[in-house]
């Protein structure tokens, strides 16, 4: 039993030791696991451990041992209601400990004594109801970052925080504190971020002893319902807060008047910021406000939830709070009207920031006093417009050209798509505008030529032709632009934004268009990658933004979704100039060849000489009752004319019995072609004589009448062939391609014309009796 009972202990740890996830950054996640203790056979050199959100209920002595290196340890949101005295003793290292929302209902010094490293430190969420009788942290000298607190935590003691010197972040959720030893908080100095959630009967007692010690003070989830709800805030006249911080709170008239009345009189509050806050009212708080000289400057409102917002409509009551201030936020407020006389009473401010809001183009003009005589926002110089409900760039344009100071407008993510083309007029001081988001289709007139920072992202552009000699950064992402905008004067443009678009490429020409441009972001275009574009961005590539990621060909199909410079291209296609003059030269030889070949093999005299037989092939066949003209046909060399002539014929047509024999100098019809004439002569000739002789082997005149004559008259079966050899001539001679003749010669007897003279009277005899 015990050696089963082995088994299966080990075979659990290792079970749950192959549950966590180890990287090779030393940090091993366990969380989410169903875990009921911390694994065993972990890394030694564990630097990180996330075993959150298990079913873990203790931490033993051993639990943790093995694991000196730890750096990281995230116990949250487990089971654990005990931890052992000794448990961390072993994490000298231990930097960040978080053991929040378990059910530890007592905190013992003794856990931390050996965590002279530990920063961090998130005690919330648990059940204790105080920190104990000792001091908890005097060990803890490197404490920077505190949270402490829970449902139940009821007292705070004099000695709870002895030996934490200073923090950055104190975190206090004690919304159910019964008891506040006075000066508990007050030696901790400085702190430089205090968040509390309490009940209002102790908050003056905290307020007076964080008040010498807290740089930003803020204030969660609590309710000032009435008008001494806020008087603890009386006690930051004096302080070293710099920032005063509501967030998720709940106001009404009584107590924001009351609130505004202490914010006057402070000498060092320079912040003050409502955060996801409600304000219960409309507005007729009125607060009693003196003359003080106060040192609020930035107000920061974000997402401030008034039920009945649409009834405020007198904001007198605060014109004197406001004459310092520098910076104003009202962001997602659901303002829509801020009265003429509040907006000239802000006589210092330099930003004001209205996004998100529900301004019209007509309360937007009553806002800036356009039909009041002017006089808002005197010193304004950044406005921030956007996300409300603006129609018409030429108006806004109208609206806020007497407010002199202005430099920077954003009105992104209004509606200007219907806006008209017309020329606008602009403060004159005007160096940067954001219309992006806005539905433009065509950049009109409407843009003052003295920016030098414009933003046109996120609009439905095709080109942009605008003359901006000043301009210096332009933003034109997510457009439909297909080239880089060569016809708009930028001449000092250093930055270009055109991510997103449909550029299909660009070129040392597009860019000579702007001489002074030192930064070029083209990622994620259309682009074509043809072996120009390519070579070009690859030498050039210093100038673009994000190069090489994000730049990824679209086409052709066969490096689509490639970087541009791993794209390999064919050699086609980059070199085709190179590859055509290749082939014409190689096409040229191959041609060259060809033709060297058929003139060496003869080719063209066979492709003729079948021409001629097929020629003669469609020939009708000679008809048998056809008359025969010619006893014979002379074939002959021209050079040897003159023994034809001269004596053959007068012999054979004078002789006894005269034949008659066909000459082609006297028997050729005029006007048909060669090919017939010689066909004709020698289809009405009951013979055809060839005068063979060197001179008629290399005659073209003889060798076109053998093409054509050679596979129909030369058939071995037949007796129309005479040869009559004038003069020696050897058999090799003879051309090859003259086979059917060569066969002849060696095959039939000849006819040869003999030098002496007593032998030609037989030549002669002979050949009379073969025609």
């Amino acid at each position: 039993c015990y050696l089963i009972c082995s088994l299966v202990a080990l075979t659990h740890s290792l079970y749950e030791a192959e549950a966590c996830f180890c990287d090779g950054m030393n940090f091993c996640n366990c969380s989410s696991r169903h875990l009921t203790a911390i694994p065993p056979n972990l890394p030694k050199q564990l630097q990180r451990l996330d075993i959150s959100n298990n079913l873990i209920q203790e931490i033993t002595d051993t639990d943790l041992q093995p694991y000196k290196e730890l750096e990281v340890l995230l116990m949250n949101n487990n089971d654990i209601h005990s931890i052992s005295q000794n448990a961390f003793q072993s994490l000298a290292n231990l930097e960040e400990l978080d053991i929040s929302y378990n059910k530890l209902t007592s905190m013992l010094p003794t856990w931390f004594r050996h965590l002279q490293s530990l920063k961090r430190l998130n005690l919330l969420g648990n059940q204790y109801a105080s920190l104990g009788e000792s001091s908890l942290f005097s060990a803890l000298s490197s404490l920077k970052d505190l949270k402490i607190g829970n449902g139940n935590f009821e007292a705070f003691h004099r000695h709870d925080f002895d030996g934490v010197l200073s923090l950055d972040n104190l975190y206090l959720n004690i919304s159910n504190l019964r008891q506040y030893a006075n000066g508990t908080l007050k030696t901790i100095k400085p702190i430089g971020h205090v968040t509390i959630t309490t009940n209002i009967p102790l908050l003056p007692d905290i307020m007076t002893d964080l008040s010498l010690s807290a740089i930003v003070l803020e204030i969660k989830n609590m309710s000032f319902t009435l008008h001494g709800d806020v008087e603890s805030f009386t006690a930051l006249t004096d302080t070293t807060v710099k920032v005063l911080m509501y967030r998720e709170c709940l106001l009404t008239d009584n107590s924001a008047a009351r609130l505004i009345e202490i914010i006057n009189t402070y000498k060092n509050v320079t912040d003050f910021d409502l955060l996801d806050c409600t304000l219960e009212g409309t507005g007729k708080g009125t607060p009693i406000l003196k003359d003080e000289n106060s040192s609020l400057t930035t107000v920061v409102i974000k997402n401030l939830y008034i039920p009945n917002f649409y009834l405020f409509s007198d904001l007198s009551s605060v014109y004197k709070v406001v004459r310092n201030i520098k910076s104003v936020t009202c962001v997602d407020s659901k303002v829509f009207l801020m009265p003429c006389h509040f907006s000239r009473s802000f006589m210092m401010m330099e930003y004001l920031d209205l996004s998100g809001n529900i301004l019209t183009d007509l309360l937007l003009q009553g806002a800036s006093c356009f039909y009041d005589g002017y006089g808002a926002w005197p010193s304004l110089k950044t406005l921030n417009l956007s996300r409300n409900r603006l129609l018409s760039l030429p108006k806004v344009a109208e609206t806020l050209v007497h407010v002199p100071s202005l430099t920077s407008i954003d009105l992104s993510q209004n509606s200007f798509g219907g806006s008209s083309s017309s020329s606008c007029t602009w403060p004159v001081n005007l160096k940067s505008l954001n219309i992006s988001n806005c539905q433009i289709r065509h950049i009109s007139d409407c843009i003052p030529v003295t920016l030098e920072h414009l933003d046109v992202s996120f609009n439905n552009l095709e080109e942009f032709e605008l003359s901006l000699p000043d301009l210096k950064e332009l933003y034109i992402s997510e457009n439909r632009l297909t080239k880089l905008p060569a016809d708009a004067h930028l001449p000092r443009l250093n930055l270009f934004i055109i991510r997103e678009n449909r550029l299909i490429d660009f070129f040392q020409s597009d860019l000579n268009f702007f001489p002074n441009l030192t930064g070029l972001d083209g990622r994620n275009n259309r682009y074509f990658c043809s072996c120009q574009f390519v070579d070009f961005v690859s030498k050039n590539h210093k100038l673009l933004v994000g190069w090489p990621q994000d730049y990824v060909c679209d086409s052709p199909t066969s490096v689509r979704d490639n970087q541009i410079d791993k794209a390999n291209l064919p050699l086609l296609m980059c070199h085709k100039t190179l590859v055509v003059t290749l082939t014409c030269i190689i096409l040229i030889l191959g041609i060259t060849f060809i033709l060297a070949l058929c003139y060496y093999f003869h080719i063209v005299w066979y492709v003729k000489m079948t021409c001629a037989w097929l020629k003669a092939k469609r020939r009708p066949l000679k008809v048998l009752d056809r008359e025969i003209c010619y006893d014979a046909y002379v074939s002959y060399s021209e050079r040897d004319s003159e023994w034809v002539e001269n004596m053959m014929l007068p012999l054979l047509e004078n002789g006894d019995p005269p034949f008659k024999i066909c000459f082609h100098k006297r028997d050729f019809v005029p006007g048909k072609t060669i090919i017939d004439n010689i066909i004709d002569a020698m289809e009405t000739s009951y013979k055809t004589l060839f005068i063979l002789s060197e001179h008629f082997v290399q005659s073209e005149w003889c060798k076109y009448e053998l093409e054509f004559s050679h596979f129909r008259l030369f058939d071995e079966n037949n007796d129309t062939a005479i040869l009559v050899i004038l003069e020696p001539i050897e058999r090799s001679t003879v051309p090859k391609r003259f086979a059917k003749l060569r066969k002849l010669m060696n095959t039939k007897t000849y006819l040869k014309w003999p030098t002496e003279e007593e032998e030609q009277e037989v030549f002669w005899t002979n050949l009379k009796e073969a025609l």
